[in-house]
């Protein structure tokens, strides 16, 4: 009664493992394809960043160059104004100095006239000299005043230069601004499109997957097939001989059938016990399709009382042992290496877990199963 649950467990097709993997890779694969899919968007992203940055700082340089244009002009109009205040003093003075003259000429009349008035003549000589200290005084300042006309005319000329260069420099620049505006419009043309593709990818993956879910249960569903036919034809050939039963999608052999006690050499009985499993398997594997990677594993197992020697340690070494020795016998009758595995599992899997000779019995075992890789 306390052997039925296992069996029960152990009769049902384990195709889980290969299930399981087929769905890690392809989800391997979705999680590759997205991140693809996004590094192309942080790399477009950091594009667009650097245009942006890029028409921020040439929106900048723009509105220094108008600031520095308005100044221009302020000055500009500054040196116009003194230009006009200047020419104004200037007529003011040629006026003066007119009138200076023609002062100068009455009072050489009245010289002429009044000979005989020396004290007069030299009063109005003391004028006059002093008319022409006064007319050189305005003549040098009228001078400085021209001199002052000149810079200025000159610094104006100077900076409508400045003025005219910084007006093709904001032209260049308003060029640039309509050409970093294309490319932000193809770049965005380009990431619509990314889009787009991806959403067609992601309809082919799913559907991918639902095609590799089919073909996974076909294939499952095929080698369980081949598997039942394995295992009966085993069933007609052993029948009923001691130490040796088929359980579920297990065929077992007791050690004691295979091996001696502590030992993991195959006896001469041992070979003539396998050569029918070998042969039925040779015979199954001709007609299994190649695209079915089928294998057959051979598990070697224990009881729990430990063994320690100079061959074998442990139980571990010792069921791994057994079961690498059913494999080379196997390879040597012409199974292909590549569709057989050896694993050992020293004393964690017991049948039985009683603290009984026949429990120690039933729990050293040599487990064959046809699987999937």
């Amino acid at each position: 009664m306390a052997i039925a649950p296992r069996h029960s467990r152990r009769s049902s097709i384990d195709i889980w493992p290969g299930f399981v993997d087929a769905l890690s890779q392809l989800l391997m694969v979705i999680i590759f394809i997205l991140l693809v899919f996004t590094a192309g968007q942080l790399y477009l992203s950091a594009a667009l960043s650097g245009r942006n940055q890029a028409l921020q700082k040439l929106q900048h340089q723009v509105d220094e160059l108008a600031n520095l244009l308005s100044l221009e002009k302020q000055a500009n109009s500054k040196l116009t104004q003194g230009a006009a205040n200047l020419s104004a003093q200037l007529a003011s003075v040629e006026a003066e100095r007119a009138k200076l003259k023609a002062q100068v000429a009455d009072l050489g009349l009245q010289a002429q006239a009044a000979a005989g008035l020396k004290t007069e003549l030299a009063a109005e000589q003391q004028k006059n000299s002093q008319a022409q200290t006064e007319i050189a005084g305005r003549d040098t300042r009228l001078a400085a005043l021209s001199s002052r006309a000149d810079k200025a005319e000159q610094a104006l000329a100077a900076e409508k230069r400045v003025s005219s260069d910084a007006l093709a420099r904001v032209d260049a620049l308003n060029a640039q601004i309509v050409a970093l505006r294309e490319q932000l419009t193809r770049i965005a043309a380009a990431l619509d499109l990314s889009e787009a593709k991806a959403k067609t990818q992601e309809a082919k993956i799913a559907d991918l997957g639902k095609k590799l879910n089919l073909a996974l249960v076909n294939k499952v569903e095929e080698l369980s097939r081949y598997r039942s036919e394995f295992f009966g034809r085993l069933r007609d050939i052993l029948g009923d001989r001691p130490g040796i039963r088929v359980v579920g999608d297990r065929f077992v052999f007791q050690s004691e059938v295979l091996f001696a006690p502590g030992s993991a050499d195959l006896t001469d009985d041992a070979k003539k016990a396998l050569d029918p499993v070998i042969a039925a398997l040779k015979d199954i594997a001709a007609k299994i399709p190649p695209d079915i990677d089928w294998l057959l594993r051979v598990d070697g197992h224990t009881d729990h009382r430990p063994i320690s020697n100079a061959q074998f340690p442990s139980n571990w070494e010792l069921s791994t042992a057994r079961a690498l020795s059913v494999v080379r016998y196997a390879i040597s009758q012409g199974i292909p290496a590549e569709r057989l595995a050896a694993a050992g599992f020293a004393d964690l899997q017991p049948i039985d877990p009683a603290d009984t000779p026949e429990a120690y019995r039933k729990n050293r075992r040599i487990e064959l199963k046809l699987t999937e890789r």
